[in-house]
Parts: C-alpha cells; sequence; structure tokens
C-alpha cells in the first residue's frame, strides 16, 4: 500500500507490508498494511495474538521491522530510536508501566516533556486545562489514582511533546466499564482538538463506537478494514469480533 492508495484523504502514517517480532525466527507481524489520516481516529482491533500491540511497538521504534516501510508525512521513520520518532511527532502510550507511580501528577508530567524543557511549563498548564482532574491532584503521588485516571496522565504526558499522532496500546485494559467510557470520550476530545489517533484496543465494540476507521488483524496480517461504522454493522464482523 502506497501513500497515494491509502484509505486516507491526507494520510499521516502510512505503514507499508510491515514484517516484524521480536527475533528473526519470531515475525509476529507477516506484511501488514495502515495508514492513518490527518485528524482521524483509526482502531486497530483483532483477537489476542493477532499482533496489534507488536505493531503499536514496532510504529514507535521499540522493534525494528525486518521488511516494509512506515512513513510519518511522507518521511521514513522505521529503524529510527524511540526518541527520534517521538521528536518527528509520534507519542506513544504504552498499555502498561506508562507512569511514574511515586511522582507527583505534574512531575510525571514534567517528565513527559523533558524533550522540550523550554515549552514544559506552557503545556502542564494546557494539560491541567485540558483535564481538570490532574489539576485538582497535581501534587498527589500518581500511584494514588484510579485505573482511569492514570491512563489520563499517561495520554497527557504524550501530549506533552505535542505530537501529530497519539499512539495508545489498549487504553481501556483492566478499566470498568464506566471507567473505559469516561477515558474514550477524553480520546474523542483529545481528536477533535485536532490530534490524529492510531488506538490499539481489546474492546472492540468501543473502539468501532469512536474510531472513523479500523484495520482487524488476525495472526498477523491484515483481515478487514473500512469504516468503523461498516464493520461494526458488518453481520460476520458482530459474530466472530462483537460477540454478536
Amino acid at each position: 500500500m502506497s501513500a497515494a492508495h491509502c484509505e486516507a484523504r491526507d494520510p499521516l502514517l502510512v505503514v507499508e507490508q510491515v514484517v516484524a517480532g521480536y527475533s528473526a525466527a519470531d515475525e509476529v507481524l507477516k506484511g501488514v498494511d495502515l495508514c492513518v489520516g490527518a485528524g482521524e481516529i483509526v482502531g486497530i482491533i483483532g483477537p489476542n495474538g493477532a499482533g496489534k500491540s507488536t505493531l503499536a511497538k514496532t510504529i514507535a521504534g521499540l522493534l525494528t521491522p525486518s521488511r516494509g516501510r512506515i512513513l510519518l508525512d511522507g518521511q521514513p521513520i522505521a529503524g529510527r530510536t524511540p526518541r527520534e520518532i517521538s521528536g518527528a511527532g509520534i507519542a506513544y502510550v504504552p498499555q502498561e508501566q506508562n507512569i511514574f507511580p511515586t511522582m507527583s501528577v505534574r512531575e510525571n508530567l514534567e517528565m513527559g516533556g523533558f524533550v522540550d524543557p523550554g515549552n514544559s511549563g506552557r503545556r502542564i498548564e494546557q494539560a491541567f486545562a485540558r483535564f481538570p482532574m490532574l489539576a485538582k491532584r497535581r501534587r498527589v503521588p500518581a500511584r494514588s489514582l484510579s485505573g482511569g485516571e492514570r491512563q489520563v496522565l499517561a495520554m497527557a504526558m504524550g501530549l506533552m511533546v505535542e505530537p501529530k499522532l497519539l499512539l495508545l496500546d489498549e487504553p481501556s485494559a483492566g478499566l470498568s466499564p464506566i471507567a473505559a467510557q469516561r477515558l474514550f470520550d477524553d480520546i474523542v476530545a483529545i481528536n477533535r482538538a485536532g490530534i490524529s489517533i492510531a488506538m490499539v484496543e481489546q474492546n472492540a465494540r468501543e473502539a468501532l463506537t469512536v474510531a472513523d476507521r479500523a484495520y482487524i488483524l488476525v495472526d498477523g496480517r491484515n483481515h478487514r478494514d473500512g469504516l468503523a461504522a461498516a464493520l461494526a454493522a458488518d453481520p460476520d464482523i458482530r459474530r466472530i469480533f462483537l460477540g454478536g
């Protein structure tokens, strides 16, 4: 899939025939294609072991693809370091170990902005304005936050670099339905502020509700993709991936 054939009108991220894994003999991704357009929310769903989180780690630079291309704004980023990829405009929020538990909420935000300390103060105030809950608890240790609040803090840390693309890996994992719904509301609000989002999500039904488009991975390969609403309405998709 070239940028010209990307489903998005204004391609920001293009993943083209990417093969990657955790060793030379372990190909988790077997030629995956994906694109995210400017201003889009794109969901990445599929069964356990499909390669969703591996794809996120490969885009973020934690894994280097053995084949294929990854382009951000038309520039190749595959093989660059995570810090370089962050500097290019991708903020990756991993599923686990995504905050510093013993540090205060404000100190966590400072850590999120360490690559550009000169603008850190302004961006922290923007984070507090965007997420009033964090402002109220700015001085408390991050470990005292609820699961949903921790995920909001992790996203706020990602936003400290003013990214073009927020890359979320299983943001609702382990959250109660109410906390997950609040988090998805925050994700939509971040997107409406102009930030593109690629979201790996186990909660396929909710992901298809908030996404513009979605990709379904099965066994490290593209299975289906298209408009999220159309996928959610497809009887086969509902039966296999959405529980009826």
